[in-house]
């Protein structure tokens, strides 16, 4: 328990400026649709739509934030920050508890706690599915563990954390579609040789990730994720997937590998699987940062087992330290420079369309906006209290004379 502050610490250190970013883009959509389904009223209806159903956990924060802080970004990105604390500290917990894991535990929740690769999960609100999915997921996984480690005269203990385990798991089912991946992990932290005998205790998490794989399937014809074109088994998932294992890899997993060689095994193992559901994705062979957030526990543990040999094989002490500092200091220092700078960036356009439009009376005409046009609205909509209608997008030579203003946004 005694590293448990420490590694918040590293966590705040590192994604500290998260807390100053205003909304960025999705933000506002995600906060008009969390206002139509996440009300208990709704709930019916929320379990009964294909594509809402999947992220339920997302909208159900997403009003409770909504309703006690309104517009306050910090308020937003405080809870996102917490949450990846307390991700790190599953990811620490589940260290102790996976024996191939044990003595890579506390290295592991460091890196965890400031790697800047799966950034966008952290610093960018809209993709809280992706911390809700892995806090549920791991929580569970963790409990699991908990409770095979039980002794077998404490059944009392051992149900409970089991019983834990299974509500954690169903959240997980209602945080993000990939969350189907999840029983995959299960099997990867025991010896193949428990496999068979594991099987009744999995039963729970085989089933509950089954009928949600089946959901999805049984719906893809309503869902816009399949029609959209973003999502096929056709796609190039053979460049997708090995550059993502790359892409995570990079920089600090690949010296790694040198030093861990066949221990590299279950790390390489864990991206792999985590990566497999977002290879079949048709608008690019690169993962998206916030994708690739379950996919760095392999990251990680990979690192920590690497300094946990440098550590055993009598590298000198300060060495090890040095490259922990180096570390740290790598990722965080990456985060408050490049990446704040860019999240800045992103949420410009949709700054200064909202700025105008609490200025301004009358129709908007919006001559160029680098996002949708269904972000723009919602943006309008959410923080200036207009109604999307005024905004106009293909206006005629009447309504460009009507218009209040005309919005053309110009990178500084």
């Amino acid at each position: 328990m005694r590293y448990l502050p420490w590694l918040a610490m590293l966590c705040f250190l590192a994604y500290a400026p998260s807390l100053f970013l205003p909304l960025i883009e999705d933000d506002y959509p995600i906060i008009t649709e969390s206002r139509a389904w996440g009300r208990p009223a709704a709930l019916t209806s929320l379990v009964a739509t294909p594509v809402f159903r999947q992220r339920a956990t997302s909208y159900w924060a997403t009003l409770a934030l909504w309703q006690t802080f309104h517009l306050r970004p910090a308020a937003f990105h405080a809870v996102s920050l917490a949450l990846h604390i307390v991700n790190t500290w599953l990811v620490f917990w589940l260290g102790l508890l996976w024996a191939r894991m044990r003595p890579a535990a506390l290295w592991a929740a460091m890196f965890f706690a400031v790697q800047e690769g799966h950034q966008e999960a952290v610093m960018w609100y809209t993709a809280i599915n992706e911390l809700l999915m892995f806090g549920f997921g791991i929580g569970a996984l963790v409990c699991w563990l908990a409770a095979e480690k039980t002794a077998d005269g404490n059944r009392g203990a051992r149900f409970w954390w089991r019983a834990l385990s299974v509500v954690l798991f169903a959240l997980a089912m209602m945080s993000k579609e990939s969350a189907v991946i999840l029983p995959a992990f299960f099997f990867l932290v025991i010896p193949p040789a428990e496999w068979r005998r594991a099987i009744p205790r999995l039963l729970p998490y085989l089933v509950l990730a089954g009928v949600m794989a089946l959901s999805i399937f049984a719906a893809r014809s309503d869902s816009f994720r399949f029609n959209d074109g973003s999502f096929s088994t056709g796609a190039p998932f053979w460049i997708t997937w090995p550059r993502g294992m790359a892409r995570v890899l990079w920089i600090w997993g690949w010296p790694a590998l040198l030093v861990v060689r066949k221990k590299a095994l279950l790390p390489l193992a864990w991206i792999g699987i985590a990566l497999a559901p977002y290879s079949f994705l048709t608008y690019s062979t690169e993962i998206p940062s916030r994708q690739t957030y379950l996919a760095t526990v392999g990251l990680v543990f990979l690192f920590g087992l690497a300094i946990a040999h440098l550590r055993e094989t009598g590298v000198s002490p300060k060495l090890v330290t040095a490259i922990l500092v180096v570390m740290v200091l790598h990722n965080a220092g990456y985060l408050w420079t490049k990446k704040r700078g860019q999240f800045l960036r992103r949420a410009e356009p949709t700054r200064q369309l909202i700025k105008l439009a609490r200025e301004t009376n009358g129709p908007i005409w919006v001559r160029c906006f680098p996002r949708t046009s269904y972000i723009a609205k919602e943006a309008v909509h959410v923080a200036a209290g207009r109604p999307a209608s005024d905004l106009v997008w293909s206006a005629s030579e009447a309504e460009q004379r009507k218009a209040a203003v005309v919005f053309c946004y110009q990178e500084r």
